[in-house]
């Protein structure tokens, strides 16, 4: 029996497959080895739901001090490029996985692929069919009825193997001809009823370029590369549980020995106001409804990045959430949940006022220019403090003041008191409008003994708002990102067109916002707490365009759940 792989136990609860593993371990099955693998296909970037399968696969193999390798399901040339390959690598590394020298490819294993088909040729267990796709796929028949036989199901083996040969070398077009292992036509699994296992396809591949003419399939290639590769534990999502049966029907005819992955499965992440279909995702960058695959209002992990969630926030969503054998579509609001709980004890606190109308403190000296102590995070003293200006002329939230409030209404407004934040607490004594109409400068007086220190410090008024002073502040751009779709399940519709229930309010951007002079050297990826505003993050674009732009992360609160219980 080995057990020497087993973890310090205790610690938490098991799923059900950490269950399955720790089982095979204490019944010393496959050498006490422990090795997983992540499969993804390059053809387009990774999202959140990816996010999952890396945290599983890669996780579980630290937890049982095993394996797990990177190997990219390139078998489709016509949809693969070598952009996905590399986002890829950048997403799996950002989250803090690495596969340690384990990069391989399904197209490594061409070679083998090809000669296993050749195999069951001569085992007359694969045949070349000369019939087109809907042909093929009526005669596969129902789940309730059985499938018919193809007319080419019993060529002799000396013909499939020449015209195997031959679809490779290019002599036939695209869609002529498919290479099929002959199973059961009648099995209730339609999966099982002779699937196809290699196709035409005449484009070049990203890595073999034009050797090959033929590409294996997926369920073709998916066992054989676990077992070339000496996986012991396949995890896939649930979609797949109805193909393990060929999975295994494949496995069983290639191996040479009691070795043999397994394959299990797990429930998928769905989320929420979100698509996860890599073609819906496409179709949105192609279009032009979102700028890239690195968009903040994608699932994407680029996206996701450079909306300002960090790795640790991801993974604890995901161990949050679970893994089972049942189907669920996640709130949202959970994933915003989890980098709230994470940016507030890493993010300073910084002042930014993203609407600014003038506050003018009339008795407060024209030159002078007091440095006010603000603390970085409140969560965490070992952060410290920073320095912020106050002067005669600050900057306040256009909504932070009302001429006419209603009776519950705790920002300024005439003849009212407020505390501004860091500082003293200030009377509105007046207003000016423009000719417009709008309010452009407001007026107020301070109380010089409320400031920190001083006798009246800790006099009680019921509001408190953010400022930035006129002269010592930045101008900033700021990009308010919402939920990309208005609507909780942008796919429960079959009928109705997706892009219809896009959110048009998912991007407003903001244009002359003021921010603190502490931000000036703030680079992309810093994450700040905008008091009152909720967290941002400085967006890449910043240092192309030499000015700060920030995106918002989240806000403090979730509106959403407000919104959707009325």
């Amino acid at each position: 029996m080995t057990t020497s792989n087993l973890p310090e136990e205790g610690k938490k609860s098991l799923n059900f497959i950490e269950n399955i593993i720790e089982k095979d371990l204490k019944e010393g099955k496959n050498n006490g080895r422990i090795h997983t693998r992540f499969p993804p296909e390059p053809n387009g970037y990774l999202h959140i739901g990816h996010a999952k399968a890396i945290c599983l696969n890669f996780g579980l193999a630290e937890r049982y001090y095993g394996k797990c390798n990177l190997r990219f399901d390139d078998t489709n040339p016509v949809k693969e490029d070598v952009e996905y390959v590399d986002s890829i690598m950048e997403d799996i590394h950002w989250l803090g996985f690495d596969w340690e020298g384990r990069l391989f490819y399904a197209s490594d294993y061409f070679p083998k692929l090809w000669d296993f088909a050749i195999d069951l040729i001569r085992k007359g267990l694969a045949y070349v069919d000369d019939q087109p796709a809907d042909v093929i796929s009526a005669q596969k028949g129902t789940p309730t009825q059985p499938g018919i036989e193809s007319p080419f199901r019993n060529r002799s083996i000396e013909e499939n193997l020449d015209l195997f040969e031959r679809m490779n070398k290019g002599e036939f077009p695209e869609g002529s001809k498919v290479l099929r292992a002959k199973v059961d036509m009648g099995s209730p699994n339609m999966h099982m009823r002779d699937p196809i296992i290699y196709r035409i396809i005449n484009h070049p591949h990203h890595r073999t370029g034009d050797s090959w003419k033929v590409y294996p399939m997926y369920d073709f290639a998916h066992g054989q590369s676990d077992y070339f590769e000496g996986i012991t534990h396949s995890l896939c999502t649930l979609e797949f549980e109805v193909h393990r049966p060929l999975y295994d029907w494949f496995i069983e005819q290639l191996k040479d020995s009691d070795y043999r992955p397994r394959q299990t499965e797990f429930n998928r992440l769905n989320l929420t106001y979100t698509v996860m279909s890599k073609r819906k995702l496409l179709q949105l960058v192609k279009e032009g409804y979102v700028n890239g695959w690195d968009d903040p209002r994608m699932p994407t992990l680029s996206g996701l990045r450079r909306r300002g969630y960090t790795p640790e926030s991801i993974k604890n969503f995901v161990n949050k959430i679970g893994y089972t054998k049942y189907e669920a579509v996640n709130d949202i609001s959970l994933l915003e949940s989890a980098i709230r709980e994470d940016l507030n004890l890493r993010s300073p606190r910084v002042s930014a006022v993203l609407k600014p109308v003038k506050l003018i403190v009339t008795n407060y000296p024209e030159d002078e220019v007091e440095m006010m102590t603000a603390v970085n995070n409140p969560e965490d003293e070992s952060m410290g403090t920073h320095k912020i200006a106050f002067t005669r002329e600050l900057f306040i939230e256009r909504d932070d003041f009302m001429e006419d409030p209603p009776k519950k209404y705790f920002r300024l407004s005439p003849g009212k008191e407020v505390r501004l934040k860091n500082a003293y607490i200030v009377r509105c004594t007046g207003y000016k409008k423009n000719e417009a109409g709008e309010v452009e400068e407001i007026y107020c007086e301070y109380d010089s003994q409320t400031k920190s220190g001083m006798p009246e410090a800790n006099r009680k008024v019921k509001g408190t708002l953010h400022w930035v002073s006129v002269s010592h502040s930045l101008e900033a751009e700021v990009r308010l990102y919402d939920r990309l779709f208005n609507i909780e399940n942008p796919n429960e519709d079959k009928e109705a067109d997706f892009l219809s229930f896009l959110n048009p309010d998912s991007l407003q951007v903001l244009t002359g916002c003021r921010v603190e002079e502490v931000l000036k050297d703030a680079k992309p990826g810093d994450k700040f707490q905008f008091q009152r505003l909720g967290y941002f993050v400085v967006d890449p674009d910043s240092e192309k365009e030499n000015r700060l732009i920030f995106n918002r992360v989240v806000s403090l609160k979730d509106s959403w759940s407000k919104i959707s219980s009325k």
